[in-house]
């Protein structure tokens, strides 16, 4: 029969030996855990939620403020002569013609 002695030179039984031990550790830790870990996880969540709700926002006024100047440059393209039609644009420069 095997003694102690011969366990703890043995590398197979001390690595069982300490895998046992952490299962135990670990069995007994996961309530601590869990009641540690769930208030941070509701913390994380709401503070990611929110971050989200905040991008949207922010998207929606990126896509208004883009809609709108679609919208300008339709109203300008429907106003204009025909002559924007053939590939002179306007700069829109107070003063200057676009005249060389």
């Amino acid at each position: 029969m095997p003694t102690l002695d011969n366990l703890l030179k043995n590398e197979t039984a001390k690595g069982v030996a300490i895998g046992l031990g952490a299962a135990l550790v670990g069995a007994a830790a996961i309530p601590t855990v869990i009641m540690i870990g769930r208030p941070l996880a509701r913390v994380a969540i709401k503070s990611g939620l929110l971050f989200l709700e905040k991008g949207r926002e922010a998207m929606a006024e990126a896509t208004e403020s883009l809609e709108d100047l679609v919208a300008e440059v339709k109203a300008e393209l429907v106003s204009t002569p025909t002559d924007s039609a053939q590939g002179t644009v306007d700069a829109g420069v107070p003063g200057e013609t676009g005249e060389l």
